[in-house]
């Protein structure tokens, strides 16, 4: 009798591989699960796109001629920033898997869904396609992706201090979100580096300071929760520092993006218009936070305000004073 291993795949008895449509329908439901490709790619355009058109605005004086960023530059940049935070996903999949699997063995990776080789292999493939789109606008935008990736390595490794992050959790915060201006400085970069023209540095800095504290407002956003809702073995925001200490280091953080948003709407002429989109996302946090402390809103509702006080910021910052501009 022949050994089973050596049967040909064609032959009777021979298992059959794996069909499409299952592969197809495990990774689709891990993106679902882990990495909502919408959601993620609404909020990677917004970011994205919004970078590159602040540089060009930095970099065109007021009455000169403006024209829109071309479509490569803005496809470069977001293609490279989604393939950023897919990366930090997998990251965190794997230097939480021990953790993940002790306390929600119902996520992809620890119910068997998916590998930690297989997430290992995509993320691979993922920094092939940003190296070569990176190259289509200029090599030079490569030392600001490896840069980005270098940092990415050393969060997952937690810096070599794991334990000493995990007893001060605002720290682990603060030292994670500034992976957020390192890839903000690759997607100004496609507009800027191709070009050799830098553009005014403070512009550059407030604006990278901005979306740094963006993302401590949608980290903090997406770990609030309600009592009810706390798992055991997972840190949220609201457990550590209670409901109240929570929404309140949340609406501060979304008050220092505002800040550093009107700053450098003002570089850009822009300042009033900022303000006002300001004004209103912090009233609809205030609403949000009031409704979650006092009449036990779900904190989904603060995650959700969180992506769209981003959204908004992206666009009043970058995106729409260009098209204005570009109309003018």
């Amino acid at each position: 009798m022949r050994d089973p291993d050596t049967v040909s795949p064609n032959e009777p008895g021979a298992a059959a591989p794996p069909a499409p449509s299952a592969f197809l329908a495990r990774w689709g439901t891990y993106q679902a699960e882990r990495f909502p490709l919408f959601k993620h790619g609404v909020l990677v355009a917004a970011f994205s796109y919004s970078a590159v058109c602040y540089s060009r605005l930095l970099r065109t004086s007021d009455g000169a001629s403006f024209t829109m960023p071309g479509m490569i530059a803005g496809l470069v940049a977001f293609a490279c920033c989604l393939g950023l935070f897919l990366q930090l996903r997998i990251a965190d999949e794997h230097k939480d898997f021990e953790e993940d699997a002790l306390h929600r063995p119902y996520r992809p990776v620890q119910r068997g869904l998916v590998t930690l080789r297989e997430l290992l292999i995509l993320g691979i493939i993922a920094a092939g396609i940003q190296a070569a789109a990176a190259l289509v606008l200029t090599p030079r935008l490569l030392v600001f992706l490896v840069i980005t990736w270098a940092y990415l390595a050393l969060m997952t490794k937690e810096f070599f201090c794991r334990r000493w992050l995990v007893r001060h959790p605002g720290w682990y915060m603060f030292s994670h979100m500034a992976i957020m201006p390192l890839i903000d400085l690759f997607a100004t970069g496609c507009d800027w580096l191709p070009a050799g023209d830098q553009p005014r540095t403070l512009g550059l800095a407030v604006f990278l300071m901005t979306s740094y504290f963006n993302g401590l407002v949608i980290e903090m956003g997406r770990k609030i929760r309600k009592p009810e809702d706390e798992e055991e073995g997972v840190q949220t925001y609201s457990r550590l520092w209670g409901r109240r200490g929570a929404v309140t280091a949340w609406l501060l953080a979304m008050a220092g993006a505002g800040g550093l948003a009107i700053a450098a709407g003002a570089i850009i002429g822009q300042a009033a218009v900022v303000a006002a989109c300001v004004v209103v996302g912090l009233l609809g946090g205030g609403f949000v936070g009031y409704g979650y402390l006092r009449r036990s809103w779900s904190g989904s509702r603060i995650e959700t305000v969180s992506g769209l006080w981003v959204i908004l910021l992206y666009l009043v910052l970058g995106i729409v004073p260009a098209f204005l501009r570009a109309a003018s």
